[in-house]
C-alpha cells in the first residue's frame, strides 16, 4: 500500500525533501557566516532608527479600526472585480450588469459612510452662536 502511494506521489516527496534541505542549508549558512556582535545595546528595542520611549501599550482611537475595516471591505471589492475582469468575455452582458449592480451598491455604501461622518478624521468644530445670555 505504501509503495503504491510512493509511486504515485514521488514528485511531491522530492519537492518536500528538497524544500526541507534548502531551509536547513540556509539556516546552517546563516549560523556559520552570520555576524557575531555582542554589546549592551544589541538586545535593546529599536524601531526605524529611533530609540523606543514609553510603553508599547497605546490606546488607539476606534477610527483606526474603522478605517481598517473599510480597507478590507473595499479591498475585497477589488478582488471580486479583478476576478470578474478576467472572465468578462465569458460572462457577457449579464456579468456586466451584475458587476454594475455590485459597484453601485458599494458606491451607495461609501456615500452613506461619507454622509454619516465615518470617514472624517478630525473632530467636529463647535459652532459658536452669538446669543446673549438673558
Amino acid at each position: 500500500m505504501f509503495a503504491d502511494i510512493a509511486v504515485q506521489h514521488w514528485a511531491f516527496a522530492v519537492y518536500v525533501i528538497g524544500a526541507i534541505c534548502i531551509c536547513l542549508i540556509m539556516i546552517g549558512l546563516a549560523a556559520l557566516l552570520g555576524g557575531r556582535a555582542y554589546g549592551r545595546a544589541k538586545n535593546k528595542p529599536f524601531e526605524s532608527g529611533v530609540d523606543s520611549v514609553g510603553n508599547a501599550r497605546l490606546r488607539f482611537s476606534a477610527k483606526f479600526y474603522l478605517v481598517a475595516m473599510f480597507f478590507v471591505i473595499f479591498d475585497v471589492e477589488a478582488l471580486y472585480l479583478f476576478a470578474w475582469s478576467v472572465s468578462v468575455r465569458e460572462s457577457g452582458w449579464v456579468g456586466f450588469i451584475e458587476a454594475t449592480i455590485f459597484i453601485t451598491l458599494l458606491l451607495v455604501g461609501l456615500i452613506y459612510l461619507w454622509r454619516i461622518g465615518a470617514l472624517d478624521w478630525a473632530p467636529k468644530k463647535r459652532v459658536l452662536t452669538d446669543k446673549k445670555p438673558d
